[in-house]
């Protein structure tokens, strides 16, 4: 599958961002948002399984961000409220093509370029 993000940009502490990826091609199973800060690791940041919307969001950014999909346009979602300095970094989409969804990056095979949020304090 080609993944497209877009929607990163500069920002100040507090405000939002809404993220978007286009998916196409072959069928997924989930597709999943991460982050990579510099000099971090990638980190886990949400998930969604396409059959059935479950939902899954790392505990960071529990109850500020969001996902959402929208089947019709095969396009992910990730809706970023009250921003910190802390949630700079390129955000990657990606997906995943098994039975279980994982917040592992491993366990995803098709990335996005990524699209770079830089949160001003």
């Amino acid at each position: 599958v080609q993944l497209q993000a877009s929607g990163g940009g500069l920002v100040q502490a507090g405000g939002s961002l809404r993220l978007s990826c286009a998916a196409s091609g072959r069928s997924f199973s989930t597709l999943g948002w991460f982050r990579q800060a510099p000099g971090k690791e990638r980190e886990f940041v949400a998930r969604i399984r396409w059959s059935g919307g479950i939902i899954y969001v790392a505990e960071s950014v529990k109850g500020r961000f969001t996902i959402s999909k929208d089947n019709a346009k095969n396009t992910v979602y990730l809706q970023m409220n009250s921003l910190k300095p802390e949630d700079t970094a390129i955000y990657y989409c990606a997906a995943s093509y098994g039975l279980a969804s994982s917040t592992r990056d491993y366990a995803y095979e098709s990335w996005g370029q990524g699209t770079q949020v830089t949160v001003s304090s």
